[in-house]
């Protein structure tokens, strides 16, 4: 899955993952020591389309700012680059990314308050 290389880019552990599942793959994402993850799955017969719109989004709040430009260095060096973001909310306060499909990460400088 092309988004889950995208994710692991972002500095997300793989924690799990599983193969045929009634026909469904899946991994499961995470920060380490943290106790939430991020599931993504995928069904052997695949999801044709393409991404909605660009203002369907993965955001992901960083608050270190050190952190952060790690993170978008590393996407930049493998060739994602960033992208105008369709929310003008995110622009200046933000790096938006699309992954191979078109799908959107926002990667927010701050905390979510």
């Amino acid at each position: 899955m092309a988004q889950t290389r995208a994710l692991s880019l972002l500095g997300l552990k793989v924690l799990g993952s599983f193969t045929g599942h009634a026909g469904y793959d899946g991994v499961m994402l995470g920060l380490p020591d943290a106790g939430v993850h991020l599931e993504l799955t995928h069904h052997e017969q695949g999801s044709p389309g393409e991404a909605p719109s660009r203002d369907n989004l993965l955001v992901l709040y960083i608050p270190e700012r050190a952190a952060l430009a790690r993170i978008v260095a590393r996407l930049f060096s493998m060739g994602y680059p960033e992208v105008e973001p369709a929310n003008p909310y995110w622009k200046g306060r933000s790096t938006t990314i699309a992954d191979p499909d078109g799908w959107r990460v926002v990667l927010f400088d701050g905390v979510w308050a």
